[in-house]
């Protein structure tokens, strides 16, 4: 194919100009050989990176490239929290759904999109594999602002279907790689965390539409539905905790209501097992995050039973997801989206799910947020709330009740305290009971 043009990193990163607004493709698919060149250069300044969370290194935010780099993701993942919380880089507050409308609607311009995608078919397209998301919007905004597109072409991308699949002709500079895509890292559930599993599980009935993340909860969730009928998959990304599921029948999307019978994702990271399982499955779906995300699209579907994190609740029902007290910790990601579409969907169920205590015995349930803290759900949004001492459900619930709810949940050896905390707020109808 005649425009198909073949360079080297070094030679790829030159179209990158000082001043640019530069994107990276996410997760398991950033693209390392191109980040490598790129921070090889030495004549740049003020270069703004955007992406949503990458695994691999993260160079560009050190400090030795102040002024060379501005970090400004829409996500604060692992490989560049410290720099965030040094201010050597920095965070985009934005809805996950909203991260596309960032360059749609030209708040933020995108002048090089570097990707990594699939070989090239018989038919001039690839795939952008793990990593659909805000990246499509990149690739777009870049060509109409009169930008370049780089990709790296590497066979170990799986060539997923849905809005992953692009024409070659939407590329201007191809690079070659043969690197692995960084594998997800999974450790067993503890003790704890099975019990939250066990719990959550106990909501989601045949037929459910789920929306999980990644991580040691919603495997211990998933480890639990074996016995479950017609599970569907709507969700922002999946990992391994599903594959077993789909070889069973289980999730089979019978029950849907759009995309009957697949798994709609926007971006995922696994092992090489779950990178194989998307390759050319027609059952799964990479789609635009503004159609996965979207509250509307996601309360089509039946029973949405959405299930996210926290790092600490207040007595009221205020979630922080994104901080510990002014120190950012990630980032608002999907879960007011899929919170909201869950709760709109018929017969749905919002779940938001953590342990009760934190390694280090501080309780994770507060009588207020600590100072700082960013309130990712608001009290409105929350329904269910689960830790490893059950499930409570707020939703209509006056603010002394569900108080009294979400204590009944906390560690045993903070629930006086917290109970102490609610009667000094609430007044005497709390009916505090000091232990004797």
């Amino acid at each position: 194919m005649e425009h198909i043009k073949f360079v080297s990193p070094e030679e790829a990163v030159k179209v990158v100009k000082s001043g640019d607004h530069v994107h990276f493709s996410s997760v398991a698919s950033a693209p390392k050989t191109l980040i490598k060149a790129l921070c090889d250069r030495g004549e740049l300044k003020n270069v703004h990176i955007h992406h949503l969370h990458t695994e691999g290194p993260a160079p560009y935010t050190e400090a030795r490239y102040e002024g060379i780099f501005q970090h400004d993701a829409f996500f604060v993942g692992g490989n560049v929290r410290k720099a965030v919380q040094a201010g050597y880089a920095d965070y985009i507050p934005v809805f996950l759904s909203e991260t596309q409308k960032l360059y749609r609607t030209d708040v933020l311009p995108c002048n090089v999109a570097m990707v990594q995608v699939s070989s090239v078919d018989k038919h001039g397209y690839v795939s952008l594999g793990t990593s659909v998301d805000a990246t499509l919007a990149a690739i777009e905004t870049a060509r109409r602002l009169g930008g370049k597109v780089v990709a790296v072409v590497n066979p170990n991308v799986p060539r997923a279907h849905g809005d992953a699949l692009i024409s070659t002709r939407m590329i201007d500079l191809f690079v070659e790689d043969n690197t692995p895509l960084e594998p997800a890292h999974f450790t067993e559930p503890s003790d704890i965390e099975a019990a939250i599993g066990k719990h959550c599980a106990a909501l989601v009935d045949d037929g459910a539409c789920l929306q999980m993340g990644i991580g040691a909860i919603p495997n211990a969730v998933l480890s639990q539905l074996g016995n479950h009928k017609n599970l569907g998959i709507h969700t922002e990304m999946f990992a391994d905790g599903v594959l077993p599921l789909v070889e069973k029948g289980v999730v089979n999307g019978a029950n849907k209501a759009i995309d009957r019978g697949k798994m709609v994702s926007t971006f995922l990271m696994g092992s090489q097992q779950c990178y194989d399982f998307i390759d050319d499955n027609p059952m799964v779906a990479m789609m635009d995050v503004a159609y996965t995300n979207d509250p509307f699209v996601i309360a089509k579907n039946p029973k949405v039973t959405a299930i996210n994190s926290a790092l600490q609740v207040d007595i009221t029902g205020q979630v922080c997801a994104d901080s510990l007290g002014t120190t950012f910790y990630s980032g608002v990601g999907g879960q007011v989206d899929f919170t909201y579409g869950a709760s709109l969907s018929e017969k749905g169920r919002a779940i938001i799910a953590m342990p009760s205590v934190t390694n280090k015995g501080v309780s994770k349930i507060a009588p207020v947020l600590t100072s700082g803290a960013g309130v990712v759900t608001t009290r409105n949004h929350i329904h269910w709330f689960v830790t490893e001492y059950g499930a409570v459900n707020l939703y209509g619930k006056a603010l002394q009740e569900r108080a009294k709810l979400i204590i009944s949940v906390a560690h045993p050896d903070h629930r006086e305290a917290l109970d102490k905390a609610a009667f000094e707020r609430f007044g005497p109808h709390f009916h505090f009971k000091p232990s004797v």
